[in-house]
């Protein structure tokens, strides 16, 4: 049972973000964070504000999310997440609840996240991948881009691939891993790091398409990253391709969202 004196919930979800403008919860538009709040307060009413592992943008999806929040609800760990689900729309989804120890935060205790951003590269496009997938004709180069993608690698200066909109203290994050995988007409970008600053993601995959069309040298990069100039590098991928896959945190909380 939850504790009376109120204790932190981590959730996992998962979510289709086409209809919504983006995680964080806004006074007009319709959000992940807004709904997945009012979910919650019909079975937790005294539920404190509801923080989210990521800031994702107007369209952008989860495949794993961790949101967090204090209660001091009664209502059986194991019970929550259907109960919550029940009051949510087919397109956000919790799966799972545990108890965080105290202090936990969903996006402060995140130790690493992964994005991956999905390319469906045909002819004709497919329906059925509308807003889920950036429809791409022209046959990409998967070794330029690889070769491309090492060079985002490492603790680096990102300011060249920050869109303006967000104050950061520091533009320094660690990538741990960019990898491009193809698998039939799927291209898979994939990028693992200790944190993201605005439209990073975005901009490594539009800056990956450009280098498989010509457009930049794979052995650019590292001299484009340190201008700290957005203009150098290619453009902001489109939202709907982009998924956030996984998230890392330590004890029960990393336990769950590595199921």
């Amino acid at each position: 049972m939850i504790a009376a004196g109120g204790n932190i919930i981590a959730l996992r979800l998962a979510f289709d973000g086409a209809r919504y403008h983006g995680w964080q919860e806004q006074a007009r538009d319709m959000t992940v964070a807004g709904t997945l709040k009012a979910a919650v307060r019909k079975v937790c009413p005294d539920a404190g504000p509801i923080t989210g592992c990521s800031r994702t943008d107007a369209g952008v999806h989860a495949l794993r999310y961790c949101a967090s929040f204090k209660t001091g609800s009664s209502i059986p760990i194991d019970r929550l997440p259907r109960a919550v689900g029940a009051y949510l729309p087919p397109d956000i989804a919790v799966s799972d609840a545990v108890l965080a120890p105290e202090g936990f935060n969903a996006i402060l205790s995140c130790e690493k996240k992964e994005y991956v951003y999905k390319i469906y590269n045909s002819k004709a496009r497919d329906p059925f991948l509308n807003k889920r997938a950036l429809f791409y004709s022209r046959a990409p180069d998967i070794g330029r881009m690889r070769r491309a993608a090492a060079g985002f690698v490492g603790t680096l200066d990102f300011a060249a691939a920050r869109s303006a909109g967000s104050a950061t203290r520091t533009t320094v994050r660690t990538v741990y891993g960019c990898d491009v995988e193809q698998n039939g007409a799927e291209v898979t970008i994939s990028v693992c790091a200790d944190g993201f600053l605005y439209n990073m993601a975005r901009t490594i995959a539009g800056t990956l398409i450009y280098v498989s069309e010509g457009k930049l040298s794979p052995d650019e990069i590292p001299t484009l990253m340190q201008t700290r100039d957005r203009r150098r590098l290619g453009p902001t991928a489109p939202p709907e391709g982009l998924y956030l896959s996984r998230i890392w945190y330590g004890g029960d909380v990393g336990e769950m969202m590595a199921k």
